[in-house]
């Protein structure tokens, strides 16, 4: 099962609605999948500085001092602001490899959800309301953001486990399926230097990604050659610093519908959770095509590219 959810906005009017939009669409997918949920917000960052979004099972002991910690042991300060069990650690971006060093020493317990110059996510175990509701995903606002809710199949019900998974910066991903070869690409992956940090066959999903990108790769190019390198059956969606992606396996067996307009493009697994959108009555509503690559860029023009045979 599982459901996915996207919206990226055209029209940057809505950007204070994105989070309300995008929570209503997460609830809606909850009964394909109960056990836990998160969602990726791009929003707006300082100049110079990097989000380390990071988790703690224990946030009252483990955040209290972990900013003054941080800039202690840094050469700059490093601000944070604390939503639940998730915290957003604002660092200087010349010290990020530091901090995320410095923060493993000092906070072993604390686990790094999403980096980047944009990008938050926010998981964890639980229905798609309740977490919803903890981290007050309604309230937020940015550019666009990806949603997912989890039934679990191929690994425990954890916060680890639930998506969306963050393997380079400002880049994410959510799926809806299952691959068969993620263990051995996981060993590859993990041995040219990705670090994958669980054993969810997702994120080995999102760390490809971004080792063919760090290979030189376009985010197109590299959702292209996923068609050919990983085996089973997908529906991906990536979000970007400044875009938006999809892409279905050739098979296309799991779900998916698209709307576009104006203001925004939109996917869901069902119809169902693009319904409250505005002015989805006049969308253009269409099933994406298996081995095709969509995507979207404040930067670019929106491109669509079939797999040749």
């Amino acid at each position: 099962m599982c459901g996915i959810v996207g919206l990226f906005l055209k029209d940057q009017s809505l950007a204070p609605q994105l989070g309300a939009m995008l929570t209503d669409m997460l609830i809606t997918m909850t009964d394909r999948g109960p056990d836990s949920a998160g969602i990726a917000i791009y929003g707006s960052g300082e100049d110079g500085t990097v989000k380390l979004t990071v988790q703690s099972a224990t946030p009252e002991a483990d955040f209290a001092t972990l900013a003054n910690d941080l800039s202690a042991a840094l050469q700059g300060a490093v601000a944070i602001s604390v939503v639940d069990t998730h915290a957003v650690l604002d660092v200087p971006a010349a010290e990020l490899d530091a901090a995320r060093a410095v923060l493993a020493e000092i906070r072993p317990t604390v686990r790094v959800m999403s980096q980047g110059e944009s990008l938050e996510i926010y998981k964890e175990v639980g229905l798609p309301r309740s977490v919803a509701e903890r981290f007050a995903l309604s309230s937020m606002t940015g550019t666009h953001g990806i949603g997912h809710t989890r039934m679990a199949t191929e690994s425990a019900v954890t916060t680890m486990g639930a998506h969306p998974f963050n393997t380079g910066s400002d880049q994410c991903l959510v799926h809806n399926g299952s691959l068969s070869n993620h263990n051995s690409l996981r060993r590859k992956l993990r041995r040219e230097g990705v670090h994958i940090q669980t054993e969810n066959d997702t994120e080995v999903g999102a760390a490809y990604l971004t080792w063919k990108m760090r290979e030189g790769a376009s985010l197109g190019q590299a959702l292209e050659a996923s068609l050919d390198d990983l085996d089973g059956f997908f529906t991906f969606v990536v979000g970007t610093k400044d875009g938006f992606g999809v892409v279905r396996d050739p098979i296309a067996c799991k779900p998916a519908v698209m709307a576009e307009t104006d203001q925004y493009v939109a996917f869901g697994s069902e119809y169902r959770a693009l319904v409250n959108l505005p002015g989805i009555e006049e969308a253009r509503v269409w099933e994406p095509e298996p081995a095709t690559v969509y995507f979207w860029s404040h930067d670019s023009a929106p491109t669509t590219h079939e797999k040749a045979a």
